[in-house]
């Protein structure tokens, strides 16, 4: 794809403290690539002055700089999502705002793209987060390549490039719980990654939380596979098979030493029916996480809403035919001011995606 366009897609939450080191280098890195490019920074939902810093960056690089301000805060991956709907490049890195992943390293990004993979990932070398956070990003790279069947290294590091049909791919999807590396793997033919730096984060703080972390463990488990279901039976047939193990077990013991072994048994039952009562609770609680996900889905509620998209509707550095051949196979951008929603309640209408 010698002569692709290349969308830069950066979710920003809070950011005012980095927000204007991260635009002065994304600006220099893509002007490497020799190729027309545009920086997407979507605003989701800041309570600080990011917002009006993504308006400055805009007003300051009109023909690169496009700003897109949800209501309100709806996560980082969703955030993305609202990010892919406005893209318009044939390839779409995606990047944290925190500068802890480099972007200098988008470059790299896009040639190792266009050796013939759909996806590039990277790997984070010399990470600089807590011994906790890494421990946390392992089980989850563990889960997701057992679940999935791709064997890459870190799920965890949103700096990433796309071709434009896996994009669309995933704007197909009407999921609400969205991990978007997984599900963006789930339709490449190819994938790759490639090591990249890592710096300790200076200004600002993480956004991921202990309970934010053990809530993104559900929705990876939970929308990746429905292999914990039939794990509960799997158990359940475990935890019976052990039961009448145990109660022969009791039953012969009983007749050896006679009634009074063990208190007559009592302290014995009760320990089998915590573990039971335990093992029910796990289940129900597993089970909930399923039924909420597809309660959520069955509403079919927006995942976020767009108050306001600055910079790009008439831009030159895209060719006309290539807008109208993207607005018809995804849904239309909303234009400034509209509050619309991007739902995919859009997608009754089955768009078209490129394959």
């Amino acid at each position: 794809m010698p002569d692709a366009h290349v969308s830069i897609t950066v979710p920003v939450y809070n950011e005012e403290r980095c927000l204007v080191e991260l635009i002065s280098r994304c600006v220099a890195a893509a002007q490497q690539l020799d190729r027309s490019w545009e920086l997407i920074l979507i605003d989701d939902g800041s309570v600080d002055n990011s917002s009006a810093l993504i308006r400055q960056a805009v007003a300051n690089h009109p023909d690169h700089v496009r700003g897109v301000l949800l209501n309100r805060n709806y996560g980082q991956h969703s955030a993305l999502l609202a990010g892919f709907e406005h893209a318009r490049g044939e390839i779409v890195v995606t990047l944290d705002a925190d500068l802890q992943n480099p972007p200098e390293e988008i470059p790299r990004l896009v040639k190792k793209l266009e050796e013939g993979f759909d996806v590039v990932g990277t790997i984070r070398m010399n990470r600089q987060d807590s011994f906790f956070r890494r421990l946390a990003s392992s089980a989850i790279n563990y889960a997701v390549r057992r679940s999935t069947g791709v064997e890459m290294r870190d799920y965890g590091c949103m700096l990433r490039a796309y071709r434009r049909s896996i994009i669309d791919a995933v704007l197909s999807c009407t999921e609400r719980s969205t991990f978007i590396p997984v599900l963006a793997n789930s339709f490449a033919q190819s994938t790759a990654e490639i090591e990249v730096a890592h710096a300790e984060r200076t200004m600002g703080k993480s956004k991921y939380s202990l309970l934010k972390l053990i809530s993104l463990q559900f929705d990876l488990v939970t929308g990746m596979t429905t292999f914990p279901l039939r794990l509960l039976s799997i158990t359940g047939a475990l935890i019976s098979a052990a039961g009448m193990s145990f109660g022969l077990l009791l039953f012969a013991l009983r007749l050896i030493y006679g009634p009074e072994w063990a208190g007559g048994g009592v302290f014995t039952l009760f320990a089998i029916l915590f573990f039971f009562v335990g093992a029910q609770f796990v289940a129900m609680g597993l089970l909930g996480e399923y039924i909420g996900r597809v309660y959520i889905d069955v509403r079919a509620r927006p995942r976020y809403f767009v108050a306001e998209t600055l910079g790009g509707q008439h831009d030159a550095r895209f060719p006309q035919q290539e807008l109208s051949s993207a607005s018809s196979s995804r849904p239309s951008s909303p234009t400034n001011s509209s509050f619309q929603s991007i739902t995919s309640q859009t997608q009754q209408n089955t768009p078209e995606t490129q394959t």
